[in-house]
């Protein structure tokens, strides 16, 4: 009697493995930049507290106004506000809307300017022409003063149409960056092949050159969040957006409107929001070192 043969095969990987296998990699990889790592840390702690830790800490806005500037203690950790609210509950509540704003238009940045910065490289030409004149039309133009303007023309009443605007006067410095990338990648072989297949030009940006600029694009994106939560931030201590709900540049704006310079138990509740915006940007800026080394093998060093 035949005895059907059943040769064992290795069982592929779950999903689930291959993603702790990448993330455990990616670590790995970034633990070798100690201040890159750092920065990690930092930007994965201030998002847990912004977008996580309100769902333990209730927000509490009642008034007390026998409590009005005290000083840091175990109830108070970061100390009250001119109101007598606690600091710290504001500072885990008013990190969401900002750091919203900010990666959305870091994404609408990032977007226009590879897709433009490419159209621009590939075709070349009179598109090439008229994309850069474009950019360079928007450089000159100065951010802060634009956006003071538009801000008292347009209605920013909602965080996408903040990240919306801001994202839209963001792409013109990472534009011309993403073009002088293409403009060398264009004549690698994998290019001249694919136009030889007679692919589309959207099908030759998006699937065979932008791929190759994964590392240098997500660097990227991480700084321009950092600029975009900077202008963000500048926009609602200029009170230019409508106050709304509790982030830190209200909380920045209200430390000033309403005097807390002048009380001398005030410091934490004018430094504490300036401190998280200001270790968040710090922590992107570190967390990009260890980006760059995670994409360009050129950069690793050790086994």
């Amino acid at each position: 009697m035949a005895v059907a043969s059943h040769t064992a095969t290795p069982r592929d990987p779950t999903a689930a493995y291959r993603v702790w296998n990448w993330f455990a990699t990616t670590l790995k990889l970034m633990a070798r930049n100690k201040i890159g790592f750092a920065g990690f840390l930092v930007v994965v702690a201030i998002l847990l507290l912004a977008f996580i830790a309100p769902y333990f800490v209730a927000f509490d806005n009642t008034a007390r106004v026998d409590q009005i500037y005290q000083p840091p203690s175990a109830a108070h950790p970061l100390g009250t506000d001119s109101e007598g609210r606690d600091v710290w509950v504001q500072i885990i509540h008013g990190g969401r809307d900002i750091l919203t704003v900010g990666f959305l238009a870091a994404a609408i940045t990032t977007v226009i300017a590879v897709t433009l910065g490419s159209l621009s490289a590939y075709l070349g030409g009179r598109v090439d022409t008229l994309l850069t004149w474009l950019a360079d039309a928007f450089l000159s133009i100065p951010r802060i003063p634009l956006l003071a303007v538009l801000a008292g023309i347009l209605q920013f009443n909602s965080q996408l149409a903040l990240a919306l605007i801001i994202g839209l006067l963001g792409w013109p410095t990472l534009m011309r960056a993403i073009r002088s990338q293409v403009l060398s990648l264009k004549e690698r072989d994998y290019v001249e092949a694919a136009r030889a297949l007679d692919l589309s030009t959207s099908h030759i940006i998006f699937r065979e050159i932008a791929p190759n600029m994964v590392g240098y694009i997500a660097i990227n994106f991480t700084l321009a969040a950092t600029e975009a939560i900077y202008a963000s931030a500048g926009l609602i201590f200029l009170g230019l957006v409508p106050l709304s709900g509790s982030n830190w540049g209200v909380m920045i704006n209200l430390a000033w409107t309403r005097g807390a310079i002048f009380f001398k138990d005030s410091i934490w509740y004018i430094m504490a929001p300036i401190l998280m915006i200001s270790l968040f940007q710090l922590g992107l800026v570190g967390l990009a070192r260890s980006m760059s080394e995670i994409f360009d093998p050129r950069l690793r060093r050790g086994g």
